[in-house]
């Protein structure tokens, strides 16, 4: 059986240009994620457009990052066809990639405000974490990112999807687990932990966003594994036995790892690096709070250095206003009190 594409990839065409499904939910998984950051942002006074001209800065720098940190492991695939790096509407993009080019850009944006970064990322996060749930929809559609084979049954019996899901994850006559899925549920039930948690009052500036980072990670840890398509690298054989020896609950599920090519490697970098994030993640909370830098709340206000110092030039100029009348109010003053006393003196 040929592959079978339920859904066509390009939504509609105008001319000749193509508009692609992929691109089409990748910004509206972007625009979502943004409402639900600028109304928590009112709760803080932040204007909206702080967070609407991040996201024009920050899509661009998490695609670029994206695109840079996938070709960048498949430099192999495209070296001889250097215009396919541009062609991110076909897919080949690495969420890692994502937040690591959407991060530096959040840290030069927001300082260039006079926004703490820390207390910015925590408003962000649920953001961030609506983004992917709704982004993963894009590799469905291009029948991308899903994991290793499976009865159809499977599919039917046991996760009980609708024809839709399931025809799309028959790839060339066999059918996959549906990856994109997995994580984009995952997600969903971490932006309900994220909603949960920023209303909590032992909550500090830094450890929400550190809080999507873990949950992401732990579900993408499990997750990657299944998948036939992961970027990989060649690692000692001790790292490569930690992995599998941390994903073997899942084998105890009935679940299989999926195919790994050992010409790419015999590491799932996603895997490695999501090991890595959890641990730094979980350093920096207890690092922050032992020094005491993680004074501050996820409850407590948030202003602009910006605007504090133009309060403190505003106060200080009609300070000085007050202090150059205060002296003239004060001898009026003095010559009102004097005249009472000099009628007095006649009238003695």
């Amino acid at each position: 059986m040929d592959t079978l594409l339920l859904l066509n990839p390009i939504a509609f065409s105008i001319g000749a240009l193509k508009v692609h499904w992929y691109g089409l939910i990748l910004g509206m998984a972007a625009l979502l994620g943004l409402l639900l950051v600028i109304r928590e942002g009112k709760r803080f006074n932040i204007p909206q457009e702080v967070f609407m001209d991040m996201v024009l800065l920050g899509v661009p720098s998490a695609i670029i990052g994206a695109r840079i940190y996938y070709v960048a492991f498949k430099w192999e695939d495209y070296k001889d066809n250097l215009w396919d790096v541009f062609k991110i509407w076909n897919g080949g993009i690495a969420i890692y990639g994502a937040l690591i080019g959407a991060i530096i850009c959040a840290v030069i944006f927001f300082r260039r405000k006079g926004y703490n970064f820390w207390r910015m990322a925590d408003i962000c996060a649920p953001g961030l974490i609506v983004g992917q749930m709704i982004g993963r929809w894009g590799n469905f559609v291009n029948q991308e990112a899903y994991g290793g084979p499976v009865e159809e049954s499977f599919l039917r019996d046991k996760l009980h999807l609708p024809d839709f899901i399931v025809n799309q994850m028959n790839v060339e006559g066999v059918f996959h687990h549906p990856a994109f899925l997995y994580e984009s549920v995952w997600s969903f039930v971490g932006l309900i932990i994220l909603l949960v948690l920023r209303r909590q009052k032992f909550m500090r500036s830094g450890e929400l966003f550190m809080s999507y980072f873990i949950w992401y990670s732990i579900g993408r840890f499990f997750i990657e594994a299944l998948r036939t398509d992961s970027l990989a690298f060649q690692a000692p054989e001790w790292v490569a036995s930690l992995v599998n020896g941390l994903w073997s609950p899942m084998t105890a599920l009935g679940f299989e790892q999926g195919y790994l090519d050992p010409a790419y490697g015999n590491v799932r970098i996603s895997q490695l690096l999501a090991i890595a994030i959890i641990v730094a993640a979980v350093v920096f909370i207890v690092v922050r709070r032992v020094t005491g830098k993680a004074d501050a709340h996820y409850s407590d206000p948030i202003v602009s250095s910006k605007v504090i110092n133009d309060d403190i030039e505003h106060t200080g100029t009609e300070a000085g206003k007050e202090q150059k009348v205060t002296p003239a109010s004060s001898t009026t003053s003095g010559q009102a009190q004097d005249e009472p006393k000099q009628v007095e003196d006649k009238k003695e």
